[in-house]
């Protein structure tokens, strides 16, 4: 059981600055989640096809690939894949973007917790 009181799931967070996917990730890593890294589009779809994730997080304004051309992407593959589309600028974010839930930077720990907490359903620990 994560520390938010959740199932540890497995998460790619996509974002072309360094430092902000860093400390995505280890908002994440406090509640015991899995988390891989990447810097872009092409190589988060990389990621995707080699293994599952339970939930993409994905930062808008990306150079080559935004995140919601990635999103679009990832729902084409997999279009019950939870993606949340993390973003300065909700209003720039086209109507018609393919994804779960929109979270508007900057964000607290908790609502990240409460993004993600509705757009993946409760699930039971095994242990």
């Amino acid at each position: 059981m994560s520390a938010s009181g959740k199932s540890k799931l497995r998460i790619l967070v996509v974002d072309d600055e360094p430092e902000v996917g860093f400390t995505v990730k280890m908002m994440l890593k406090f509640d015991g989640h899995e988390v891989e890294t990447s810097h872009s589009g092409r190589e988060a779809l990389a990621l995707f096809e080699g293994r599952p994730f339970d939930l993409v997080l994905t930062d808008f304004a990306m150079p080559e690939m935004k995140g919601d051309q990635l999103a679009a992407a990832i729902k084409t593959r997999a279009p019950q894949q939870p993606v949340i589309l993390l973003t300065a600028y909700p209003g720039a974010v086209p109507v018609s973007t393919p994804v779960d839930h929109i979270l508007g930077k900057p964000f607290q720990l908790q609502h990240l917790r409460d993004a993600i907490s509705k757009v993946i359903p409760q699930k039971r620990d095994s242990a």
